[in-house]
């Protein structure tokens, strides 16, 4: 029986790392059959990887392009988003390589950010948000829309926009129509990154 247990325990463990890239955290663990002794345990034998405080990968799982995306989602309690710069990158919508990761987060979160992560606090509605794996990206749109409002160089803002539209991710027209909810400058940056976009293609 206690073996079934331990079979048990290893399964749920496992749908809470496949759609994580590995990565679970204790509350996870403990959910999946695993108390804190047991934890410590795994973690001793190498079983685990302890990636950071409460969060832990499974040491033979093949990493990923985002594994660092995942660790930070699951550092928020699965509330942080990714946005701006980042997502830029993971849209592929620019030639940005962001030296921080940012991140939006509803505003009430307490946690201070480490070194290297960038915290937005703001609302994010449904339709602004991407489900990937193990994380949650800013769609194109409002990825531009933020980067814009967050004074991203105009050159790289009219990248994204060329880029969004080139791979079909966006219009211009539905750019346009969204460049008309921004004010002040937000609103002049992008409306200058439209115009060396037009005259880009």
């Amino acid at each position: 029986m206690a073996k079934m247990d331990s079979q048990d325990a290893r399964r749920r463990l496992y749908e809470f790392a496949v759609s994580q890239g590995g990565y679970f955290t204790a509350a996870q663990a403990k959910a999946a059959g695993y108390p804190k002794q047991l934890q410590h345990y795994h973690a001793r034998r190498g079983n685990w990887v302890r990636e950071d405080r409460g969060i832990y990968r499974i040491w033979e799982w093949p990493g990923g392009s985002h594994d660092d995306l995942i660790r930070w989602t699951l550092w928020s309690r699965g509330v942080a988003v990714v946005s701006h710069e980042t997502a830029m990158a993971v849209h592929e919508i620019s030639d940005l390589m962001p030296a921080r990761i940012h991140m939006t987060v509803p505003p009430g979160f307490r946690k201070k950010p480490p070194a290297g992560i960038v915290l937005y606090r703001q609302g994010l509605a449904p339709h602004e948000v991407e489900q990937r794996d193990g994380f949650r990206v800013t769609t194109p749109l409002r990825t531009l829309l933020d980067a814009a409002r967050a004074a991203v160089d105009i050159e790289q803002l009219s990248r994204g926009i060329l880029d969004a539209i080139r791979k079909g991710l966006l219009t211009e027209q539905r750019i346009e129509a969204a460049a008309e909810t921004l004010h002040g400058p937000a609103a002049e940056r992008l409306s200058w990154a439209l115009q060396e976009t037009r005259r880009a293609a």
